[in-house]
C-alpha cells in the first residue's frame, strides 16, 4: 500500500539524488576528464568522439532537471539510454562496479532508478510537474 504522506517526499528524494548524481558526472567530464579527455575516451570505447559532448550536456542539463523538479518523468527517461551505453562499455568486465575496468552493476542500477522515477512522478516541490503528475493531483484533489 502507498503512504499518501510520504510517497512525494520519496519521488522528491530519488530525484534530487538522480539529479545531483547527473551534474557531478558531467561536472567529472568537464574538470578532472575535459571534454576533449572524455571525447579521447569515448572513441576509444567505440562510440563517435563528438558524442561526449553530447552526453555531458544532456547529464547537466537532465541532472538541473531534475533536481528543480522540471518535467523530471521525461528528463529521467532521456538519460536512460546514456546509462545503458554505459553498461555496454562496462558489460566485459563483469557484474561488481568495482572489478577491473568498472563492471555493469552501478549503470544498470541507476538506469532502473531513472526508470522507476519516470513510474512514480516528480513527487513533492516540483516546479514544473510532468502533466501526468498534474493529471493525479487534480484526480486526487
Amino acid at each position: 500500500m502507498i503512504d499518501p504522506r510520504t510517497a512525494s517526499l520519496g519521488a522528491l528524494l530519488l530525484r534530487l539524488s538522480l539529479g545531483v548524481m547527473f551534474i557531478a558526472h558531467a561536472w567529472l567530464k568537464y574538470f578532472v576528464f575535459t571534454l576533449p579527455g572524455t571525447a579521447q575516451f569515448f572513441a576509444s570505447v567505440g562510440f563517435p568522439g563528438p558524442l561526449a559532448y553530447v552526453v555531458f550536456a544532456a547529464e547537466l542539463v537532465g541532472g538541473a532537471m531534475l533536481v528543480l523538479g522540471v518535467y523530471a518523468r521525461w528528463a529521467a527517461l532521456a538519460l536512460v539510454p546514456i546509462l545503458l551505453g554505459a553498461t555496454t562499455v562496462h558489460w566485459g568486465n563483469g557484474w561488481v562496479f568495482d572489478s577491473k575496468g568498472g563492471g555493469w552493476e552501478f549503470p544498470v542500477f541507476w538506469a532502473v532508478a531513472l526508470v522507476v522515477q519516470s513510474m512514480i512522478g516528480d513527487g513533492a516541490l516540483a516546479l514544473k510537474p510532468s502533466r501526468a503528475d498534474d493529471a493525479v493531483t487534480e484526480t486526487a484533489a
